[in-house]
């Protein structure tokens, strides 16, 4: 898979041990965050790398900011996009399972490398469980589309 990564500068230290991961799992790794600690937005790092994902460039995309919070906002304002901030393995692995989540939203100041290395790679092996699970996402799409999401009765 080709993963994107992003992170501001708060999410650096963060970033390349994810880049580690994703190499370590066979993975490719496109790099759309900063290197320094100059203050970054957010946004516009959260932007290119959720757009590589719509556009098909890459699979997934991986984004790490002080908390998450900013880089999860900003990602699911990109169309396509199922970003889920997580803090925890089962977060990352349900968001996957159920929710099937191609942004992972991370925090680069409460997450210690143990947990992050556990977390990225459960992310990055779980599939969708589709299911009943798929008439759920496809509510979502619906939303997105500026739709009733009680109208759709497709799936299980």
């Amino acid at each position: 898979m080709k993963i994107a990564v992003a992170n501001d500068h708060r999410g650096v230290e963060a970033k390349e041990e994810i880049k580690a991961i994703i190499a370590q799992l066979g993975h490719e790794c496109i790099d759309f965050g900063v290197t320094g600690d100059a203050p970054a937005d957010y946004p516009d790092l959260a932007y290119d790398a959720a757009l590589a994902v719509s556009q098909k460039k890459a699979d997934r995309a991986i984004l790490v900011c002080g908390t998450g919070i900013g880089m999860s906002i900003a990602a699911n304002k990109v169309k396509g996009i199922r970003a889920a901030l997580c803090y925890d393995e089962l977060n990352a692995k349900i968001s996957r399972e159920h929710n099937n989540a191609n942004v992972l939203c991370l925090s680069g100041d409460l997450l210690g490398a143990n947990v992050l290395r556990k977390m990225v790679e459960v992310w990055l092996t779980t599939e969708f469980s589709g299911g009943r699970h798929q008439r759920r996402v496809d509510k979502i799409q619906a939303i997105e589309d500026n739709k009733d999401p009680k109208t759709i009765t497709s799936g299980q």
